[in-house]
Protein backbone atom coordinates (compact mmCIF):
# COMPACT_ATOMS: atom_id res chain seq x y z
CA UNK A 1 0.00 0.00 0.00
CA UNK A 2 2.13 3.54 -1.65
CA UNK A 3 1.22 6.15 0.83
CA UNK A 4 0.66 9.32 -1.51
CA UNK A 5 2.83 11.91 1.48
CA UNK A 6 6.08 11.83 2.76
CA UNK A 7 5.15 12.81 6.31
CA UNK A 8 3.95 9.70 8.76
CA UNK A 9 0.82 9.60 10.57
CA UNK A 10 1.16 8.13 14.25
CA UNK A 11 -2.12 6.98 16.17
CA UNK A 12 -2.43 5.65 19.51
CA UNK A 13 -4.87 2.89 20.07
CA UNK A 14 -7.30 3.23 22.80
CA UNK A 15 -11.27 2.23 23.82
CA UNK A 16 -12.36 3.58 20.52
CA UNK A 17 -9.38 1.74 18.31
CA UNK A 18 -9.16 -1.59 20.14
CA UNK A 19 -10.77 -4.36 17.63
CA UNK A 20 -8.95 -6.11 14.40
CA UNK A 21 -11.36 -3.90 11.90
CA UNK A 22 -10.91 -0.18 13.62
CA UNK A 23 -7.31 -0.96 13.72
CA UNK A 24 -7.17 -2.10 10.11
CA UNK A 25 -9.36 0.82 9.31
CA UNK A 26 -6.81 3.10 10.86
CA UNK A 27 -4.04 1.86 8.73
CA UNK A 28 -5.74 1.32 5.25
CA UNK A 29 -6.97 5.22 6.43
CA UNK A 30 -3.23 6.49 6.66
CA UNK A 31 -1.83 5.50 10.19
CA UNK A 32 2.20 4.63 9.49
CA UNK A 33 2.65 3.84 13.60
CA UNK A 34 0.83 2.65 16.18
CA UNK A 35 1.36 4.15 19.97
CA UNK A 36 0.21 1.87 22.60
CA UNK A 37 0.50 3.94 25.90
CA UNK A 38 1.22 2.67 28.65
CA UNK A 39 -0.28 4.94 30.79
CA UNK A 40 -3.98 3.25 30.48
CA UNK A 41 -4.69 -0.54 29.95
CA UNK A 42 -3.26 -3.79 30.86
CA UNK A 43 -0.22 -5.84 29.45
CA UNK A 44 -3.02 -8.31 27.97
CA UNK A 45 -4.41 -5.03 26.27
CA UNK A 46 -1.45 -4.28 24.70
CA UNK A 47 -0.64 -7.53 23.87
CA UNK A 48 -3.30 -8.31 21.92
CA UNK A 49 -3.32 -4.72 20.35
CA UNK A 50 0.14 -5.77 18.97
CA UNK A 51 -1.29 -9.34 17.79
CA UNK A 52 -3.99 -7.31 15.79
CA UNK A 53 -1.52 -5.35 14.10
CA UNK A 54 1.18 -7.67 13.73
CA UNK A 55 -1.70 -9.90 11.31
CA UNK A 56 -2.69 -7.04 9.58
CA UNK A 57 1.12 -6.39 8.88
CA UNK A 58 1.32 -10.04 7.34
CA UNK A 59 -1.90 -9.53 5.35
CA UNK A 60 -1.00 -6.42 4.10
CA UNK A 61 2.62 -7.13 3.12
CA UNK A 62 3.88 -3.75 4.69
CA UNK A 63 6.12 -3.20 7.75
CA UNK A 64 4.16 -1.09 10.46
CA UNK A 65 6.08 0.16 13.04
CA UNK A 66 4.44 0.09 17.02
CA UNK A 67 5.48 2.72 19.19
CA UNK A 68 5.32 1.73 23.24
CA UNK A 69 5.05 5.50 25.09
CA UNK A 70 5.97 4.49 28.94
CA UNK A 71 4.56 6.70 31.59
CA UNK A 72 7.50 8.20 33.59
CA UNK A 73 7.59 9.42 36.96
CA UNK A 74 3.68 10.84 38.13
CA UNK A 75 3.95 13.67 40.80
CA UNK A 76 0.99 13.88 42.61
CA UNK A 77 -0.31 15.78 45.80
CA UNK A 78 -2.04 13.14 48.81
CA UNK A 79 -5.92 13.80 49.48
CA UNK A 80 -8.13 16.49 51.12
CA UNK A 81 -10.23 15.71 54.52
CA UNK A 82 -12.97 17.41 53.39
CA UNK A 83 -12.72 17.27 49.50
CA UNK A 84 -11.26 19.71 47.34
CA UNK A 85 -9.59 23.49 48.11
CA UNK A 86 -10.36 26.47 46.52
CA UNK A 87 -6.95 28.65 46.43
CA UNK A 88 -6.98 32.27 46.15
CA UNK A 89 -4.13 34.68 44.74
CA UNK A 90 -1.94 35.81 47.80
CA UNK A 91 -3.14 32.66 50.09
CA UNK A 92 -0.44 31.19 51.63
CA UNK A 93 -0.51 27.21 51.43
CA UNK A 94 1.98 24.29 52.61
CA UNK A 95 3.43 21.26 50.92
CA UNK A 96 4.91 18.37 53.07
CA UNK A 97 5.50 14.92 53.63
CA UNK A 98 2.69 14.37 56.36
CA UNK A 99 0.88 11.85 55.57
CA UNK A 100 -2.82 13.09 57.01
CA UNK A 101 -5.35 14.71 54.95
CA UNK A 102 -4.83 17.56 53.53
CA UNK A 103 -7.19 21.03 54.25
CA UNK A 104 -7.55 24.85 53.32
CA UNK A 105 -3.61 25.25 54.62
CA UNK A 106 -1.11 22.70 53.48
CA UNK A 107 -1.47 19.03 51.72
CA UNK A 108 0.74 16.00 51.28
CA UNK A 109 3.59 15.72 48.92
CA UNK A 110 4.90 12.70 49.04
CA UNK A 111 8.06 13.11 46.77
CA UNK A 112 11.24 14.11 48.78
CA UNK A 113 12.85 14.17 45.47
CA UNK A 114 10.95 17.53 45.23
CA UNK A 115 11.77 19.16 48.36
CA UNK A 116 15.37 18.05 47.69
CA UNK A 117 15.86 20.30 44.86
CA UNK A 118 13.78 23.29 45.16
CA UNK A 119 14.77 27.02 46.23
CA UNK A 120 13.17 29.95 46.96
CA UNK A 121 11.51 31.73 43.96
CA UNK A 122 10.75 27.95 42.35
CA UNK A 123 7.42 27.33 40.88
CA UNK A 124 4.95 24.37 42.04
CA UNK A 125 2.27 23.92 38.97
CA UNK A 126 -0.74 21.89 40.02
CA UNK A 127 -3.28 20.51 37.68
CA UNK A 128 -1.84 21.17 34.59
CA UNK A 129 -0.82 24.32 35.40
CA UNK A 130 -4.00 25.72 36.57
CA UNK A 131 -3.12 26.41 40.17
CA UNK A 132 0.66 28.13 40.40
CA UNK A 133 2.65 28.88 43.31
CA UNK A 134 5.66 30.61 44.64
CA UNK A 135 8.11 28.99 46.71
CA UNK A 136 9.13 31.17 49.90
CA UNK A 137 11.04 29.23 52.26
CA UNK A 138 11.87 25.07 51.83
CA UNK A 139 13.88 22.49 53.57
CA UNK A 140 14.15 18.75 53.23
CA UNK A 141 10.46 17.61 54.04
CA UNK A 142 8.21 21.06 52.89
CA UNK A 143 7.50 24.44 50.93
CA UNK A 144 5.66 27.32 52.20
CA UNK A 145 3.85 29.13 49.34
CA UNK A 146 1.91 31.63 47.66
CA UNK A 147 -0.63 31.04 45.06
CA UNK A 148 0.00 33.11 42.30
CA UNK A 149 -2.89 31.50 40.34
CA UNK A 150 -5.96 30.65 41.54
CA UNK A 151 -7.68 27.49 41.41
CA UNK A 152 -9.43 24.02 42.60
CA UNK A 153 -7.20 21.59 44.17
CA UNK A 154 -8.33 18.45 45.14
CA UNK A 155 -7.47 14.61 45.58
CA UNK A 156 -4.03 13.28 43.92
CA UNK A 157 -3.50 16.40 41.39
CA UNK A 158 -0.46 16.28 39.27
CA UNK A 159 2.40 18.57 40.64
CA UNK A 160 4.60 19.87 38.12
CA UNK A 161 8.72 21.70 38.71
CA UNK A 162 9.62 23.58 35.82
CA UNK A 163 12.54 25.65 37.14
CA UNK A 164 14.96 22.63 38.28
CA UNK A 165 16.34 19.26 37.37
CA UNK A 166 14.74 16.69 39.52
CA UNK A 167 16.85 13.98 41.44
CA UNK A 168 14.57 11.29 39.90
CA UNK A 169 15.10 8.89 37.19
CA UNK A 170 12.81 8.19 34.16
CA UNK A 171 11.80 5.16 34.93
CA UNK A 172 9.80 4.39 37.25
CA UNK A 173 9.06 0.56 38.53
CA UNK A 174 6.31 0.49 36.46
CA UNK A 175 8.20 1.69 33.61
CA UNK A 176 10.69 -0.98 33.77
CA UNK A 177 8.19 -3.60 34.12
CA UNK A 178 6.67 -1.95 30.88
CA UNK A 179 9.76 -1.38 29.12
CA UNK A 180 10.43 -5.51 29.38
CA UNK A 181 7.15 -6.40 28.39
CA UNK A 182 7.18 -3.83 25.75
CA UNK A 183 10.63 -5.30 24.26
CA UNK A 184 9.36 -9.06 24.79
CA UNK A 185 6.26 -8.29 23.01
CA UNK A 186 8.46 -7.27 20.46
CA UNK A 187 7.64 -3.09 19.87
CA UNK A 188 9.44 -1.36 17.78
CA UNK A 189 10.07 2.07 19.33
CA UNK A 190 10.12 2.98 23.13
CA UNK A 191 8.96 6.69 23.74
CA UNK A 192 10.94 7.65 27.39
CA UNK A 193 8.80 10.36 29.56
CA UNK A 194 10.11 12.96 32.25
CA UNK A 195 13.61 12.72 30.16
CA UNK A 196 16.18 15.32 31.92
CA UNK A 197 19.19 14.86 31.10
CA UNK A 198 20.70 12.47 28.66
CA UNK A 199 21.87 9.70 30.87
CA UNK A 200 18.00 9.11 31.25
CA UNK A 201 18.19 7.73 27.76
CA UNK A 202 21.53 5.83 28.45
CA UNK A 203 19.41 4.09 30.83
CA UNK A 204 16.79 3.26 28.97
CA UNK A 205 18.94 1.74 26.04
CA UNK A 206 20.87 -0.40 28.58
CA UNK A 207 17.46 -2.03 29.42
CA UNK A 208 16.14 -2.58 25.96
CA UNK A 209 19.34 -4.26 24.80
CA UNK A 210 18.91 -3.53 21.36
CA UNK A 211 15.62 -4.92 21.27
CA UNK A 212 13.59 -1.20 20.79
CA UNK A 213 14.66 1.91 19.71
CA UNK A 214 14.90 4.84 21.83
CA UNK A 215 12.78 7.92 20.90
CA UNK A 216 13.23 10.52 23.89
CA UNK A 217 10.05 12.82 24.66
CA UNK A 218 11.11 16.49 24.92
CA UNK A 219 8.57 17.51 27.61
CA UNK A 220 10.43 19.55 30.18
CA UNK A 221 12.50 22.76 30.37
CA UNK A 222 15.47 20.94 31.53
CA UNK A 223 15.12 18.15 28.54
CA UNK A 224 14.96 21.35 26.26
CA UNK A 225 18.19 23.12 27.85
CA UNK A 226 20.23 19.75 27.15
CA UNK A 227 18.13 18.88 23.78
CA UNK A 228 22.07 18.60 22.05
CA UNK A 229 23.22 16.13 24.36
CA UNK A 230 19.89 14.36 24.07
CA UNK A 231 19.67 14.31 20.87
CA UNK A 232 23.18 12.82 20.46
CA UNK A 233 21.80 9.43 22.44
CA UNK A 234 18.60 9.23 21.29
CA UNK A 235 16.97 7.56 18.22
CA UNK A 236 14.27 9.46 17.69
CA UNK A 237 12.77 12.55 19.45
CA UNK A 238 8.88 13.48 19.96
CA UNK A 239 7.80 17.21 21.12
CA UNK A 240 5.40 16.61 24.06
CA UNK A 241 3.88 20.23 23.55
CA UNK A 242 1.06 19.39 25.92
CA UNK A 243 3.44 18.93 28.70
CA UNK A 244 6.06 21.62 27.36
CA UNK A 245 3.07 24.22 27.80
CA UNK A 246 2.08 23.49 30.74
CA UNK A 247 5.78 23.80 32.63
CA UNK A 248 6.98 26.46 29.94
CA UNK A 249 4.90 30.02 28.95
CA UNK A 250 2.59 29.07 25.58
CA UNK A 251 4.04 31.55 23.35
CA UNK A 252 7.67 29.69 23.85
CA UNK A 253 6.46 26.72 22.60
CA UNK A 254 6.29 26.82 19.04
CA UNK A 255 9.55 28.54 18.49
CA UNK A 256 11.23 25.25 20.67
CA UNK A 257 9.01 23.22 18.53
CA UNK A 258 10.51 24.44 15.05
CA UNK A 259 14.01 24.99 16.31
CA UNK A 260 14.14 21.71 17.39
CA UNK A 261 12.59 19.94 14.22
CA UNK A 262 15.49 21.64 13.02
CA UNK A 263 18.19 20.04 15.33
CA UNK A 264 16.42 16.93 14.37
CA UNK A 265 16.55 17.07 10.82
CA UNK A 266 20.12 18.18 10.84
CA UNK A 267 20.96 14.89 13.01
CA UNK A 268 19.26 12.58 11.30
CA UNK A 269 17.25 11.92 13.45
CA UNK A 270 13.60 10.96 13.06
CA UNK A 271 11.45 13.61 15.04
CA UNK A 272 7.56 13.38 16.28
CA UNK A 273 5.23 16.89 16.36
CA UNK A 274 2.13 15.42 19.09
CA UNK A 275 -0.43 16.30 21.67
CA UNK A 276 -3.57 18.48 20.64
CA UNK A 277 -3.04 18.22 17.11
CA UNK A 278 -6.92 17.56 15.95
CA UNK A 279 -8.31 17.79 19.72
CA UNK A 280 -11.84 18.26 18.35
CA UNK A 281 -11.81 15.82 16.76
CA UNK A 282 -12.41 13.78 19.83
CA UNK A 283 -16.18 15.17 19.69
CA UNK A 284 -16.26 16.63 16.46
CA UNK A 285 -16.01 14.56 13.17
CA UNK A 286 -14.56 18.42 11.96
CA UNK A 287 -11.59 19.73 12.97
CA UNK A 288 -11.30 23.36 13.74
CA UNK A 289 -9.00 25.51 11.28
CA UNK A 290 -6.77 26.18 13.48
CA UNK A 291 -5.90 22.39 14.11
CA UNK A 292 -5.67 21.67 10.47
CA UNK A 293 -2.95 25.12 10.34
CA UNK A 294 -1.23 23.74 13.70
CA UNK A 295 -1.12 20.15 11.23
CA UNK A 296 0.25 21.88 8.35
CA UNK A 297 2.99 24.20 10.33
CA UNK A 298 4.72 20.84 11.91
CA UNK A 299 4.52 19.61 8.04
CA UNK A 300 6.37 22.54 6.79
CA UNK A 301 8.45 22.19 9.37
CA UNK A 302 9.97 19.60 8.10
CA UNK A 303 8.54 16.81 11.05
CA UNK A 304 9.30 13.13 10.70
CA UNK A 305 5.92 12.52 11.58
CA UNK A 306 2.33 13.82 13.10
CA UNK A 307 0.34 12.23 15.96
CA UNK A 308 -3.01 11.33 17.20
CA UNK A 309 -3.28 10.58 21.00
CA UNK A 310 -7.26 10.98 22.46
CA UNK A 311 -8.63 11.39 18.80
CA UNK A 312 -7.79 8.23 17.98
CA UNK A 313 -7.39 6.24 21.23
CA UNK A 314 -10.91 7.48 23.01
CA UNK A 315 -12.79 9.58 20.22
CA UNK A 316 -15.71 9.19 18.37
CA UNK A 317 -14.28 9.79 15.01
CA UNK A 318 -10.77 7.90 15.17
CA UNK A 319 -10.59 6.95 11.29
CA UNK A 320 -12.02 10.54 10.61
CA UNK A 321 -8.58 12.06 12.69
CA UNK A 322 -6.33 9.72 10.39
CA UNK A 323 -8.08 10.43 7.26
CA UNK A 324 -8.06 14.43 8.46
CA UNK A 325 -4.05 14.40 8.66
CA UNK A 326 -3.56 12.41 5.43
CA UNK A 327 -5.65 14.83 3.51
CA UNK A 328 -3.27 18.03 5.63
CA UNK A 329 -0.48 15.88 4.50
CA UNK A 330 -0.96 16.05 1.15
CA UNK A 331 -2.12 19.56 0.75
CA UNK A 332 0.82 20.83 2.29
CA UNK A 333 3.01 18.45 0.33
CA UNK A 334 1.62 19.57 -2.93
CA UNK A 335 1.75 23.00 -2.33
CA UNK A 336 5.07 24.79 -4.34
CA UNK A 337 5.43 26.72 -1.30
CA UNK A 338 6.08 23.87 0.72
CA UNK A 339 9.11 22.15 -1.07
CA UNK A 340 10.39 26.05 -0.61
CA UNK A 341 10.57 26.40 3.14
CA UNK A 342 11.60 22.60 3.17
CA UNK A 343 14.43 22.79 0.61
CA UNK A 344 15.67 26.56 2.00
CA UNK A 345 15.90 24.70 5.53
CA UNK A 346 18.73 22.34 4.76
CA UNK A 347 22.07 22.28 5.77
CA UNK A 348 25.04 21.14 5.29
CA UNK A 349 26.91 21.45 8.62
CA UNK A 350 28.10 18.02 9.84
CA UNK A 351 28.25 16.50 6.56
CA UNK A 352 31.62 14.74 6.11
CA UNK A 353 30.94 11.45 6.09
CA UNK A 354 31.16 9.42 2.36
CA UNK A 355 27.35 7.94 3.54
CA UNK A 356 26.43 12.00 4.22
CA UNK A 357 28.01 12.57 0.72
CA UNK A 358 26.30 9.66 -1.24
CA UNK A 359 22.27 10.49 0.25
CA UNK A 360 23.31 14.47 -1.15
CA UNK A 361 24.60 13.06 -4.46
CA UNK A 362 21.57 10.54 -4.93
CA UNK A 363 19.09 13.97 -3.86
CA UNK A 364 20.89 15.98 -7.02
CA UNK A 365 20.78 13.54 -9.51
CA UNK A 366 17.12 12.74 -8.78
CA UNK A 367 16.87 16.66 -9.09
CA UNK A 368 18.13 17.23 -12.22
CA UNK A 369 17.47 14.12 -14.06
CA UNK A 370 14.44 11.90 -14.72
CA UNK A 371 14.76 9.57 -11.52
CA UNK A 372 11.24 8.14 -10.21
CA UNK A 373 12.60 6.55 -7.12
CA UNK A 374 15.65 6.70 -4.51
CA UNK A 375 15.93 3.37 -3.35
CA UNK A 376 18.46 2.63 -0.68
CA UNK A 377 19.13 -0.34 0.63
CA UNK A 378 19.80 -0.78 5.28
CA UNK A 379 20.97 -3.32 7.55
CA UNK A 380 20.65 -0.40 10.31
CA UNK A 381 18.55 2.13 8.79
CA UNK A 382 21.30 5.20 8.64
CA UNK A 383 21.15 5.25 4.65
CA UNK A 384 17.80 5.34 4.79
CA UNK A 385 17.62 7.89 7.33
CA UNK A 386 20.54 10.39 5.60
CA UNK A 387 18.17 9.89 2.06
CA UNK A 388 15.49 11.01 4.25
CA UNK A 389 17.21 14.13 5.48
CA UNK A 390 17.38 15.69 2.15
CA UNK A 391 13.74 15.67 1.84
CA UNK A 392 14.00 14.70 -2.01
CA UNK A 393 11.60 15.54 -4.59
CA UNK A 394 11.22 12.00 -5.61
CA UNK A 395 9.99 8.98 -3.20
CA UNK A 396 12.38 6.87 -1.29
CA UNK A 397 11.91 2.77 -1.14
CA UNK A 398 13.63 1.43 2.02
CA UNK A 399 14.68 -1.75 1.66
CA UNK A 400 16.73 -4.65 4.09
CA UNK A 401 16.51 -7.82 4.79
CA UNK A 402 15.93 -7.07 8.57
CA UNK A 403 12.10 -6.72 9.47
CA UNK A 404 12.50 -4.74 12.63
CA UNK A 405 14.70 -2.47 10.62
CA UNK A 406 12.07 -1.79 8.58
CA UNK A 407 9.16 -1.39 11.20
CA UNK A 408 12.12 1.35 13.13
CA UNK A 409 12.29 2.88 9.14
CA UNK A 410 8.50 3.25 8.85
CA UNK A 411 8.61 6.66 11.58
CA UNK A 412 10.59 8.12 8.87
CA UNK A 413 9.79 10.85 6.54
CA UNK A 414 9.14 9.57 2.88
CA UNK A 415 10.46 5.82 3.65
CA UNK A 416 8.01 3.46 1.93
CA UNK A 417 9.61 -0.37 3.28
CA UNK A 418 10.31 -3.25 1.50
CA UNK A 419 11.43 -6.46 3.01
CA UNK A 420 14.19 -7.94 0.56
CA UNK A 421 16.24 -11.35 0.71
CA UNK A 422 19.38 -10.85 2.16
CA UNK A 423 21.93 -10.19 -0.42
CA UNK A 424 25.42 -10.98 -1.20
CA UNK A 425 26.10 -8.56 -4.59
CA UNK A 426 25.14 -5.41 -5.56
CA UNK A 427 23.96 -6.00 -8.80
CA UNK A 428 20.83 -8.34 -6.65
CA UNK A 429 20.33 -5.14 -5.14
CA UNK A 430 19.92 -3.42 -8.50
CA UNK A 431 17.78 -5.65 -9.49
CA UNK A 432 15.01 -5.88 -6.57
CA UNK A 433 14.92 -2.40 -6.47
CA UNK A 434 13.66 -2.60 -9.97
CA UNK A 435 11.27 -5.33 -8.91
CA UNK A 436 10.14 -2.90 -6.25
CA UNK A 437 10.25 0.26 -7.74
CA UNK A 438 7.66 -1.27 -10.91
CA UNK A 439 5.93 -3.29 -8.11
CA UNK A 440 4.68 -0.50 -6.09
CA UNK A 441 3.96 1.93 -8.76
CA UNK A 442 6.91 4.26 -8.35
CA UNK A 443 8.43 3.78 -11.69
CA UNK A 444 7.19 2.43 -15.46
CA UNK A 445 9.87 0.52 -17.66
CA UNK A 446 10.54 3.94 -19.17
CA UNK A 447 12.30 5.54 -16.11
CA UNK A 448 15.24 5.38 -14.01
CA UNK A 449 16.11 4.98 -10.19
CA UNK A 450 19.12 5.62 -8.30
CA UNK A 451 20.55 2.63 -6.05
CA UNK A 452 22.45 3.68 -2.66
CA UNK A 453 24.23 0.81 -0.39
CA UNK A 454 26.70 0.13 1.38
CA UNK A 455 29.09 -2.69 -0.01
CA UNK A 456 30.08 -5.57 1.66
CA UNK A 457 26.59 -6.25 2.21
CA UNK A 458 25.47 -6.99 5.84
CA UNK A 459 27.72 -3.81 7.02
CA UNK A 460 25.79 -1.13 9.17
CA UNK A 461 27.26 2.38 8.34
CA UNK A 462 28.92 1.44 5.44
CA UNK A 463 27.09 3.37 2.80
CA UNK A 464 29.71 3.74 0.09
CA UNK A 465 27.80 3.18 -3.50
CA UNK A 466 25.25 4.86 -5.98
CA UNK A 467 23.98 3.67 -8.89
CA UNK A 468 21.50 4.93 -11.87
CA UNK A 469 19.36 1.79 -13.02
CA UNK A 470 17.15 1.43 -15.58
CA UNK A 471 13.66 -0.23 -14.95
CA UNK A 472 12.81 -2.19 -17.63
CA UNK A 473 13.35 -6.00 -17.92
CA UNK A 474 17.01 -5.76 -19.61
CA UNK A 475 18.16 -5.28 -16.20
CA UNK A 476 15.68 -7.50 -14.91
CA UNK A 477 16.80 -10.58 -16.99
CA UNK A 478 20.46 -10.14 -18.08
CA UNK A 479 22.38 -12.74 -16.64
CA UNK A 480 25.96 -11.38 -17.24
CA UNK A 481 28.03 -11.42 -13.94
CA UNK A 482 28.42 -8.18 -11.91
Amino acid sequence: MRRHRNVKIVATLGPASADEATIRALFEAGADVFRLNMSHGSHADHLGRLQIIRRIEADLGRPIAVLADLQGPKLRVGTFAAGPVELVVDQRFRFDLDPAPGNGQRVQLPHPEIFAALEPGSKLLVNDGKIRLRVDACGTDFAECTVIAAGTISDRKGVNVPDVVLPLAALSDKDRADLEFACEAGVDWLALSFVQRPEDVIEARGLARGRAAILSKIEKPAAVRAFSEILKVSDGIMVARGDLGVELPVHAVPPIQKRLVRACRQAATPVIVATQMLESMIESPMPTRAEVSDVATAIYEGADAIMLSAESAAGHFPVDAVRTMDAVARSVESDPVYREVIESSRSTANRTSVADSIAVAAREIAETTDIAAICAYTQSGTTVRLAARERPRVPIIAMSSQPDVLRRMALVWGAHCVLTPALERFRQAVVNAVVAAREFEFADPSRQIIVIAGVPFNTAGSTNILRVAPCDERLIYRTDPE
